[in-house]
Parts: structure tokens; C-alpha cells; sequence
């Protein structure tokens, strides 16, 4: 029997056919197994990237070197995304999508058992360097691949359940790894990311859909992509606010150390995230109508949360307030940021989310160069105030961008 073309349409996207009665309109769905599997994949990217944050103390004890010098392992998987993220997009554009994404994951196991097992800070460097390979890879893909395999209604929805590895990583993956890298050592934890990543592999395998790359005339022009309207702001958004957050981000353990709460990090962090998936679901709800309204609330939250511990002089619950106040204003901006970028590039969408991931990770390095900087200079309670100044020409660009980059309804350009 021949499928209808409702039914052959979702089975080329890798989406679930409509359903519904006779004259009532059809139900579309998500492919949530697919979905997950792709969040599962941003949570160990996402990990990867931030997991040395609760670790510092250690990891730099058992390497031989500062604080500060180990805070580089953040920068150099950033530095090593930045790098690539552009010309390996354009280089891999050809490859059939789930071969190149179940490369980027694998490269993830490679790194990540490196790292556990080296006692050589150049080494680990040069691991945390090829991990960051891996995720340009994986970061330049998996938005796309989230939209392609839902209905076009539901896009922005099925951007935010893969998008949800994030929170999900700050709330549960953090601490879960700072407090497994406490109790049993730090290799420990990065020995348990290869495991979770090689049961990733199978699922992949198993349960995404597979789709053709691009023929040579539709790869992506990254100047072409500059000169649609609204992909600009969008991407200075990114660069600054990514700036402020890693700033402070990547060196947590060393500012709860300066207010007296250096073993409570594992339970700060996990305050943020809890409060990081709280916000990708309002904004998974809400994104359709309202991007505009939610940037500017995540910009004025993340702001309140660094005044807050700007004039802390020591620990106590309102760390915890801040931490609340953070994890809600930065937990939906990837979702936002790629939602933003993708309906803003248009035809050129793929090479505004390639460059969006670039500059997602030069903030990064950026970000970890500066806090070391700061923290050697003028200590780990200049961070907050940093990450204010940042956001001042952050909300300015997307109170300005109201027409191109963040309307404040999608589709209103």
C-alpha cells in the first residue's frame, strides 16, 4: 500500500506522520527518541566544556600548574572549536549527516579518555584541543538537525528538547561530576563521560534518522550570510553575552573559594542548572511569539544575578538567590541565540549557524583568557562586575535589533 503524502513527507523528514480524525485538524509530533538522543549529545558536549569549572582545584594539583593555567583547558576547547567550526562545516557539508555526527561523538570518547589519563598538562591540553574539534562539528550540526526532523510548526520546540542537553548538563552534569570528582578523584569523572559517550553511539545508531549532506551549488557562504539583516546583532549578542557568562563561569570554583564556599560549589551549580531547565521550558513554550521578550528578560536576569554577588563580601543564601536568578536568564539563551540566528539567515541559515558556533566558542576562549587575567591581577571578585559591563552593550543591541535579528514576534521581519 502507498503512503499518503502527509505520511511519505514526515518519513522524509525523520519526523512522526500527522494523526487525527476525519475533518479535525492533524496532530503533528515530535520524533522525542531522536530529539533526546540529540540533547544526550549536546549534554556531553556541553559537559565537556565545563565540567574542568568544578574541578579546578584538583585537576591543577594533580598537573602541576596554577589555577589560572588550568582555567585554559576551558579556553583551549574553545580556541580549538573556534578554529575549525567554520572550515570544517564548509569541508564535511557533503557528508551524510549522521556519519559526520557520530564522528563528532566519537571524537568526544577519544578526548575525554585522553584527558583522564594524562598526568602531562600538554597533553591534556592538546586533548581538551581536539575535544573542542569535536564539538565545532557537532555544534555547526545539531541545531539543523533538530529543525530538519520536525514539522515546521514545531521547530523552535524541537530546537529546544535538543537544546536542553545544556541545562541539563549545568544542573544535574556539573555537579554531579564535580561531586564524583570529589568523592573518587577528577579522572573519574572524565572516565565516566567516555562511557555515557559510547552508549550515545549506540543510540545514535540505532534511533536518528539519516539525511543527504549538501550538493556542491548549496554549501554554505559564510559573507553571504553577513549581509542578511538581523544575523549581525545576532551574533554580536552572542560574542558579548557568551564573554560576560564565561567569565565568571569558568573560574566558579575559584570565586565561591574567595567567599568561604568552596565546598558548596556542587550545590551552587546545581541551583543554576535546576533553574537552567525551568528556563529552557518557559522558553520551549514560549519562543514562538515572544523571542524578543525572552532575550531581554534573560539579559536583565543575568545582569541582577552578577549586581548580586557583585556586592557580596561573603557567602551565605544569597549566592544561592544569584545562582536561582542566573541559571533562569542563562538556561534558554542557546535556544534563543539559535533560534534567532537560523530565522534571521534564512536560505543562508546553515552558515549563520556555523559562525554563530565560532563565535559561541571564541567568547569562550575569550572568556577564560580574561578571568585569568582578572583573577591574576585583581583577584576573583572583579568577575560580577565584569560581566555587567558586558551586558550593557548586550541589552542595548537587542533593544535596537526590534525589527531584523530579535522582532518580538517570529516571522515579523
Amino acid at each position: 500500500m502507498s503512503a499518503s503524502p502527509d505520511t511519505a513527507a514526515a518519513a522524509a523528514s525523520g519526523a512522526a506522520p500527522p494523526t487525527g480524525r476525519a475533518g479535525e485538524e492533524p496532530r503533528q509530533r515530535l520524533p522525542m527518541l531522536a530529539l533526546l538522543a540529540l540533547a544526550t549529545a549536546v549534554f556531553i558536549t556541553s559537559l565537556t566544556e565545563t565540567l574542568p569549572a568544578g574541578l579546578l582545584p584538583d585537576m591543577s594539583h594533580d598537573l602541576g600548574v596554577s589555577e589560572s593555567a588550568t582555567g585554559q583547558t576551558v579556553t583551549v576547547y574553545a580556541i580549538g572549536t573556534a578554529l575549525t567550526a567554520i572550515p570544517l562545516t564548509a569541508a564535511t557539508a557533503g557528508w551524510r549527516r549522521k556519519r559526520l555526527l557520530l564522528t563528532a561523538v566519537a571524537g568526544f570518547a577519544v578526548a575525554n579518555t585522553v584527558t583522564a589519563l594524562s598526568s602531562v598538562y600538554g597533553l591534556t591540553m592538546v586533548a581538551r584541543f581536539l575535544a573542542g574539534v569535536a564539538a565545532g562539528l557537532a555544534w555547526a550540526l545539531l541545531a539543523g538537525y533538530a529543525r530538519r526532523m520536525a514539522p515546521v510548526p514545531l521547530q523552535g520546540r524541537a530546537i529546544a528538547v535538543a537544546m536542553a542537553g545544556i541545562p541539563v548538563a549545568l544542573s544535574l552534569g556539573v555537579p554531579a561530576g564535580t561531586f564524583l570528582g570529589q568523592a573518587l578523584g577528577w579522572r573519574v569523572a572524565f572516565l565516566a563521560m567516555t562511557a555515557l559517550t559510547v552508549v550515545l553511539l549506540v543510540w545514535i545508531s540505532a534511533a536518528v534518522p539519516d539525511y543527504p549532506g549538501q550538493r556542491r551549488g548549496e554549501r554554505p557562504r559564510m559573507l553571504r550570510a553577513l549581509g542578511v539583516p538581523g544575523v549581525r546583532p545576532v551574533l554580536f549578542v552572542t560574542l558579548v553575552f557568551v564573554l560576560a557568562h564565561t567569565v565568571l563561569y569558568a573560574y566558579i570554583a575559584t570565586f565561591l573559594d574567595g567567599l568561604d564556599m568552596g565546598g558548596q560549589t556542587d550545590l551552587v551549580l546545581l541551583a543554576f542548572g535546576v533553574t537552567s531547565l525551568l528556563s529552557i521550558w518557559i522558553v520551549g513554550a514560549q519562543i514562538q511569539h515572544r523571542l524578543r521578550a525572552l532575550t531581554v528578560a534573560s539579559t536583565l536576569l543575568v545582569a541582577a544575578a552578577a549586581a548580586l554577588l557583585a556586592v557580596l563580601s561573603d557567602g551565605g543564601p544569597l549566592v544561592y538567590v544569584a545562582a536561582v536568578l542566573w541559571g533562569l536568564g542563562w538556561g534558554g539563551l542557546p535556544t534563543l541565540l539559535q533560534t534567532a540566528v537560523g530565522d534571521a539567515g534564512g536560505d543562508q541559515a546553515d552558515a549563520a549557524q556555523a559562525m554563530l558556533v565560532t563565535l559561541w566558542n571564541v567568547a569562550m576562549a575569550g572568556g577564560g583568557v580574561l578571568g585569568g587575567v582578572l583573577l591574576d591581577a585583581t583577584g576573583s571578585g572583579s568577575f560580577p562586575w565584569t560581566v555587567l559591563l558586558l551586558l550593557v552593550p548586550v541589552l542595548a543591541v537587542v533593544t535596537a535589533a526590534r525589527r531584523h535579528g530579535f522582532p518580538a514576534r517570529r516571522g515579523a521581519m
